[in-house]
């Protein structure tokens, strides 16, 4: 007779979750799945697919705009906000239907509820108790919302998804991704909308010349950038939300949305009580293997606040359904992990930012402005800025940027390249497809020249 109910008790069905979980029962495992909220986890219910369905239709804006310069008329073009919201949660329901059908498919128990820790190999949820072998936690992160006068008027992302209706006067807190993403998604599709941000730069971590690319072309597309500002409260008023900065000014709205971070999802789930060890920020502590200070109790994906991306997760939890249930033992490489931000224009990157490369390696730095071919004819004043980051000695390509139309789809290619470990050389060697953007990857030649000391 089995010791416990299952070998593995995956708490959380988002997508690092789901993958861990349908391949240990692909490959033998008696799995059970528990999930309070909705199948698909963040990225599927309350991030990047969601999102970015919103972004994709408030690009038609401005394609409608440049269609004129190449000779289309465009009258009447209206947009229904409350449509886009509805064909959106649509897709999602669907989505969540088929994450549920493939767990369903591969063998696992759906199990749904709060699931909480009650000892190191049981798992309490709906009042019962069950057991495994194994647990895995991937509750992912939460939206953080500081306490301060008038917090309670603040929405986060995942209210922001939601909207009834779309509001005219937006103030979006933090300069991180999500504040840049729906800023864009806002501002193009007609709202006027105002980043607030402590620092002087957006897109903390990313590179200098991508941060300040980006913040100049927002600024061209009429969002306002207020830069060393704190708000400081929020009051409710007939005509909207008063917003109270640090400097004594105020900017009244109709919306005021918190895109400061997330937190990992662990408080009130029995990880303290039973001895797993947390950071500062509340994430699981794990080894290269996803194990938790509690042997048999393991985490991966945004709850462990490592890198937090949906394909890390899905990676994680692939590694560990292998290592565990398949007898193929393995790890995740975390080096040159590409990653996109959906801003307006996009944002994508891979490897080393300049000031990254800079602290351990002597560097070439090449970088390219340049206005699409599109732009030509559309009149549009967005201008692309490509950027590499070769390491001198050898000849090693470190990092690879991009802000402009397609960035994701152009990195994805050079990801490869650089997990190859690409030189500048073997760029230079590659024939460009024209006429692309992504050809300028290939055929920029000249460095920027050194920074001399004074």
């Amino acid at each position: 007779m089995a010791k416990y109910d299952y070998d593995l008790i995956t708490i959380g069905a988002g997508s690092g979750g789901v993958r861990a979980s349908r391949l240990s029962s692909k490959y033998g495992a008696r799995v059970a799945v528990i999930e309070e909220s909705r199948y698909g986890g963040t990225c599927v219910m309350r991030g990047c697919v969601p999102k970015k369905l919103l972004v994709m239709g408030s690009h038609f804006a401005q394609h409608f705009e440049d269609a004129v310069g190449f000779g289309w008329t465009v009258q009447g073009a209206t947009h229904d906000w409350g449509a886009m919201i509805a064909a959106k949660n649509k897709e999602l329901d669907r989505l969540e239907g088929v994450y549920q059908r493939m767990l369903r498919d591969a063998g696992t128990t759906l199990i749904d509820g709060r699931g909480v820790l009650a000892d190191a190999h049981t798992v309490e949820v709906n009042g019962k108790r069950v057991t495994a072998d194994k647990i895995l936690v991937a509750v992912g992160g939460w939206p953080v919302i500081p306490e301060f006068p008038g917090h309670e008027h603040v929405i986060s992302s995942n209210e922001a998804l939601d909207l009834p209706q779309r509001p005219k006067r937006v103030v979006i807190v933090g300069g991180g991704y999500i504040a840049v993403e729906f800023a864009g998604i806002f501002n193009a599709l007609g709202s006027d909308v105002t980043i607030i941000i402590r620092s002087g730069h957006l897109l903390r971590g990313f590179d200098h010349d991508v941060s300040a690319t980006l913040a100049e072309e927002l600024e061209k597309n009429g969002i306002k950038i207020r830069r060393d500002c704190l708000l400081r409260s929020i009051e409710k008023h007939n005509d909207g939300y008063s917003v109270m900065f640090d400097m004594g000014e105020e900017v009244v709205a109709d919306c005021v949305m918190y895109a400061t971070g997330r937190a990992p999802n662990t408080k009130n789930l029995g990880l303290t009580e039973l001895g797993v060890t947390l950071n500062k920020k509340g994430a699981v502590q794990v080894d290269e293997w996803n194990r938790s200070s509690v042997e048999n109790i393991f985490a991966i994906g945004d709850v462990t606040d490592r890198v937090n991306l949906t394909p890390v997760a899905i990676n994680e939890g692939r590694v560990f359904a292998e290592s565990f249930f398949n007898k193929n033992p393995m790890t995740l490489d975390y080096t040159n992990i590409a990653s996109a931000v959906f801003s307006q224009p996009t944002v994508s990157v891979v490897g080393m930012t300049e000031e990254e490369a800079r602290k351990n390696h002597k560097v070439r730095v090449f970088i390219s402005r340049f206005r699409l071919m599109k732009h030509t004819l559309s009149g549009r004043n967005e201008r692309t800025m490509m950027k590499l980051v070769v390491d001198k000695a050898t000849d090693k390509v470190l990092g690879v940027h991009m802000v402009g139309d397609d960035a994701p789809e152009i990195i994805q290619g050079f990801a490869v390249a650089l997990k190859c470990g690409a030189t500048k050389a073997q760029f230079d060697a590659t024939v460009g497809i024209h006429p692309t953007a992504a050809e300028e990857f290939v055929t920029m030649r000249d460095p920027v020249p050194e920074k001399v000391e004074v």
